[in-house]
């Protein structure tokens, strides 16, 4: 069978490469043609680029890739593995993931515990440190600084009564050490601490076996939730006529020393403790006269009394100078002292109180 001419032909003059052989006969009949002196270098080079890229893109037509076929082959198997008991034993062992033989590795679990915060049951021991209070401390401990008041009987008429070294006595819990003497009942002590029985019984560190139970005199009993109540200390104050020339108080008091307050008013600390460098200067907080100006065996250390002729009286307590004396009218803010860390103190400061009739009043709700 012959093949049509015409048929051959139109193939040929498709192809690729006879287009290509084509274009270079056509340039090569235009290059005869043209004057090359006519055209801008600039042009011709633009013409030349044209012509390979032309060239290049019909090279890369005859490029035949390679047929790369894979055949389908399962990566992963369908069983799972089945552990060795090898495995199985040293997984066992450091209690890891649950491991079954007829199945893949399983994770576990992992179980950790919590322990909770259990309140303490001991009694501890604290030494006192340079700087310590007992509203410092009892915030270490987490209880009431009265509760140090009523463990420690050296505490209970003067707070401030804190030197370095000493060893308190923190309880569990807040309430009172009570020291059993001879006649003691549960039932008494109850009363006196304002408490129930029960709750001196159950207390665990008590080891007390009923409400009946025998107390030995001379050991000590925690008292939960126990209270004693407040007792003022008391000073000898001068009880003398009225200076004539005294200044009377307007009953509007200012700042007796510039510091820090380091310890605040509450119920066994009726005062507030100013923290302040040794020597610095303390003035009168109001006008009026000196009852008392020298050393006070309380713990107050050198004291300056003032009595402002209004029901008022402020006291300024463990100075290191003293610049007053009994008798003297003062003008408010004119210094009477300096501060020190006289009497019972663990570090300079000034205890300042104020009181009206002999009531101590908190004086953060007075001072300006």
């Amino acid at each position: 069978m012959q093949k049509n001419p015409s048929s051959v032909d139109s193939k040929a003059e498709t192809s690729p490469m006879s287009q290509l052989h084509l274009l270079w006969g056509r340039l090569q009949t235009e290059l005869t043609d043209f004057d090359l002196k006519s055209i801008s270098p600039l042009r011709l080079a633009s013409h030349i680029v044209l012509v390979l890229v032309i060239i290049g893109v019909l090279a890369l037509t005859q490029i035949q890739p390679p047929d790369w076929q894979m055949a389908n082959k399962t990566i992963l198997p369908d069983a799972a593995p089945t552990p060795t008991s090898e495995v199985v034993a040293r997984v066992a062992a450091y209690g890891g993931s649950s491991v079954k033989a007829s199945g893949p590795l399983m994770r576990s679990a992992v179980p950790f515990t919590t322990i909770p915060n259990r309140p303490r049951t001991d009694i501890l021991t604290y030494e006192v440190q340079a700087g310590d209070t007992v509203f410092g401390i009892a915030e270490k401990f987490n209880i009431k600084p009265e509760t140090i008041m009523w463990s420690n009987p050296e505490l209970e008429q003067n707070p401030d009564m804190l030197r370095i070294g000493d060893k308190l006595v923190i309880l569990p819990v807040n309430g009172v050490y009570h020291k059993i003497k001879k006649g003691d009942s549960l039932a008494k002590i109850a009363k006196k601490y304002k408490v129930k029985v029960e709750d001196i019984v159950s207390f665990e560190w008590n080891k007390l076996d009923s409400a009946d139970a025998a107390l030995t005199p001379g050991e000590h009993l925690i008292i939960p939730g126990g209270e004693k109540p407040y007792v003022a200390r008391t000073v000898s104050v001068y009880r003398g006529p009225i200076p004539k020339n005294a200044k009377k108080g307007v009953g509007s008091f200012v700042w007796p020393t510039s510091g820090y307050i380091t310890q605040g008013f509450w119920n066994g600390h009726r005062a507030i403790d100013i923290g302040a460098w040794l020597g610095s200067p303390v003035v009168a907080s109001d006008s009026g006269y000196v009852v008392h100006a020298g050393w006070d065996r309380s713990g107050y250390g050198n004291l300056i009394i003032i009595d402002h002729g209004n029901g008022y009286r402020t006291y300024y307590a463990h100075l290191s100078a003293m610049f007053v004396r009994v008798g003297d009218s003062v003008a408010q803010g004119v210094r009477i002292g300096s501060v020190g860390s006289t009497g019972h103190s663990t570090g300079p400061h000034l205890h300042f109180e104020i009181r009206y009739r002999n009531v101590q009043r908190n004086p953060l709700g007075f001072l300006h």
